[in-house]
């Protein structure tokens, strides 16, 4: 086309033809926006392989004690048509929860790689201690005193993902060390966990020490049960988050790490000091992108007697996430280019500079390059020098 026609063209002209290339950039952009997401899977990924072989997000649970007991319940038969009913005696059992837990955990954070990708990973100390005490009104929840099974009772601990357990495992009982088993956690961990058969008649206090190592990744959270739950954490990671079911009550947060300390009340908790039905696991959100994996509030019912579990969580967030970075530019792409256009239309209309529809394309494309470049850089050298890159080669 010479220069006279495109002289020629009408304003309104000009306008549909930047809104046409505009909108066909739009395809490209797009594919450029799937490509983070694909990146960021396969961060996630790789994370995940991480993680896998050191310890998941954990969820620490207890201690419980746990008593067998025998109850009468009836049963309804059909025989011949006609349905008989008959009183057996089956056995059950009986969660103690502690009239008070204080928890205090030590986190030592650490990263590890994988080719380009990284995961926060720490080992945690946990150590504590905990009371418990028969109620009086035991007949009130429904369970008669004299058909507990003593000599079965048990003392639980649980850690949501057992391979992270480390050092063994204490449990101290009136300050005799118990033998500990692999097993049996809480249901708010699923069963992971450990365990001890447990010397204790009912009579007067329990008071019980417990510690153990934890290896896990991106975050920490600790199941508050019974009477009053006091959870202490440090760590030198500097980037925490707080969420779950309750928020700290004081903490404080510096480039040399964090501390954060809790105090849930077994009014804020609406539990039972005692139950014939565990809890289940809770819903847990780290703080981390992509990252939840099962506290609601408030708790919940399955029909059966069982509540879902609430949960204090620390998460470890990474400081930069340049997935999200990137993928928050992708989107302000849209606008880039618009604008890009809008300036170039006011040139041709108002200043008079003739744009070619292939000098609206060429620029366009520069600026989808641009992001694809931004991308790349961005898993190697880091979002801000990525962007400086990208900059340099586009303008270049």
């Amino acid at each position: 086309m010479t220069e006279a026609v495109r002289k020629e063209r009408s304003p309104g002209m000009k306008l549909l033809l930047a809104a046409l290339v505009g909108f066909a950039l739009m395809v490209p952009l797009m594919l450029v926006y799937a490509l983070v997401w694909d990146r960021q899977d396969q961060s996630n990924t790789a994370q995940g392989s991480i993680n896998a072989g050191w310890g998941g997000e954990q969820v620490v649970a207890g201690p419980v004690v746990v008593v067998p007991f025998k109850t009468n319940q009836v049963q309804n038969e059909q025989v011949d048509g006609k349905t008989i009913s008959r009183t057996v005696e089956v056995e059950r059992e009986l969660f103690l929860s502690p009239i008070e837990n204080q928890v205090a955990t030590k986190v030592k954070p650490e990263e590890r790689k994988k080719s380009i990708y990284k995961s926060v990973l720490y080992e945690a100390e946990v150590t504590g201690t905990a009371k418990f005490a028969l109620p009086a009104d035991l007949a009130q929840f429904g369970v008669t005193p004299d058909r507990l099974i003593w000599n079965r009772a048990e003392l639980r601990m649980g850690a949501s993902d057992a391979r992270g357990l480390t050092r063994g495992g204490k449990l101290v009982a009136n300050g005799e060390a118990l033998n500990v088993e692999p097993g049996k956690g809480p249901g708010a961990t699923s069963g992971q966990g450990f365990f001890a058969f447990l010397p204790w008649d009912g009579e007067g206090t329990l008071n019980v020490e417990y510690g153990f190592g934890l290896r896990g990744s991106r975050s920490l959270s600790l199941v508050p049960r019974g009477g009053q739950t006091r959870w202490s954490i440090d760590s030198a990671w500097p980037s925490p988050s707080f969420g779950g079911a309750f928020l700290p009550e004081s903490r404080e947060i510096s480039d040399d790490g964090f501390k954060a300390s809790y105090t849930v009340d077994k009014l804020a908790l609406g539990q039972a000091p005692v139950s014939t039905e565990d809890q289940m696991a809770p819903v847990i959100d780290s703080g981390n992108d992509g990252a939840r994996f099962s506290v609601p509030y408030p708790s919940v019912n399955d029909g059966g007697g069982r509540s879902q579990a609430l949960a204090v969580t620390v998460g470890l967030v990474e400081p930069v996430n340049l997935y999200s970075k990137v993928d928050r530019s992708v989107k302000y792409g849209f606008l880039f280019i618009g604008f890009t256009f809008l300036a170039f239309l006011l040139f041709d209309v108002v200043g008079g500079a003739t744009v070619a529809a292939a000098e609206y394309l060429l620029t366009g494309a520069g600026l989808v390059l641009f992001f694809v470049l931004l991308l790349a850089f961005s898993e190697v050298i880091g979002f801000t020098p990525a962007y400086i890159v990208a900059s340099a080669a586009i303008i270049g």
